[in-house]
């Protein structure tokens, strides 16, 4: 005899069935039950797109995370997707953009904000050792056609474009050494040039919301720095100093805890903003459901 098929069961006592239109409803979980997708209630998302300064977002790092910072910030509103890729440039994302994100619909969820961080491998140089390296002109044009793409603008998201962080060419040596490349795979001069095309990217496509990260790192970087003067040559420079990049850049290239904590201050204020009384969960309050309840 076959088992039976599984049944999951919603029950809303009489008085509180107007906050779900809902009173009692039993549903067959079989996947050959078109109608449990649309039961589900879907959160609407945040995505992080990128490389790998966003796959390593979600990494605790000196006690902070980005990503879990910003899901705590939406927390049973949206939900923080994380779509970063180590190692890639614009050009490999968008190869692997059209198969990223479907169409928004009854049964996928919508985008309400994109977070799109791309450039730091754009800029590598091209070294035998190294092949990553996009020119910077292409650079701009990726960045366009991923920002115009038809896969994110189906959702009609908020798009905030991300400025790679500075690069600290004096430890980044170090670790193309260790690695044996033989020289640098990237130059700090030379990553500022995309760190400042992303931002003019951004002011060239309507209603894109620049987050101008380099700036918001070095300012950072330069106040930690006992003695730092900016007549002196920029910090992670051949022949300066770490200084503040040690902490907030510490491998070189990729944020730590701190310099992810500059981030999430930079990204906070356009996400939002939420209901205080949290009409706006996705799931009733649990004192909406337990009238006369002290918290």
């Amino acid at each position: 005899m076959r088992n039976p098929e599984p049944c999951v069961v919603f029950a809303m006592t009489p008085q509180y069935a107007g906050e779900f239109s809902l009173q009692c409803l039993s549903f067959k979980t079989s996947p050959r039950n078109a109608n449990v997708a649309s039961l589900t209630q879907l959160y609407n998302q945040v995505v992080l797109f990128g490389d790998s300064l966003f796959q390593l977002s979600c990494t605790p790092q000196d006690g902070f995370s980005f990503q879990a910072a910003l899901q705590d910030l939406c927390m049973r509103r949206l939900d923080v997707i994380n779509r970063g890729f180590s190692g890639y440039n614009t050009a490999n994302a968008l190869g692997v953009l059209p198969y990223l994100f479907p169409p928004p619909s009854t049964t996928t969820p919508k985008i309400d904000y994109i977070l799109i961080l791309l450039g730091a491998n754009d800029a590598c140089l091209p070294i035998p050792t190294n092949s990553q390296q996009i020119a910077l002109d292409q650079y701009k044009q990726n960045l366009k056609a991923i920002l115009t793409h038809p896969t994110i603008r189906a959702h009609d998201p908020k798009i905030l474009l991300v400025n790679p962080p500075p690069l600290d060419e004096i430890r980044m040596l170090e670790r193309d050494l260790e690695k044996g490349h033989g020289q640098a795979s990237r130059n700090a001069a030379v990553s500022k040039t995309y760190s400042d095309a992303a931002l003019a990217v951004a002011s060239e496509v309507p209603g894109v919301v620049p987050i101008d990260l380099y700036g918001a790192v070095m300012r950072r970087a330069e106040q930690m720095t006992i003695g730092f003067s900016r007549s002196s040559l920029p910090l992670g420079s051949p022949g300066g100093e770490r200084g503040g990049l040690e902490v907030l850049v510490p491998d070189g290239l990729h944020l730590g805890g701190e310099g992810y904590r500059v981030l999430f201050e930079l990204v906070k204020p356009h996400i939002g903003p939420f209901d205080e009384s949290r009409e706006d969960y996705r799931h009733p309050d649990w004192k909406i459901l337990n009238p006369g309840s002290l918290g």
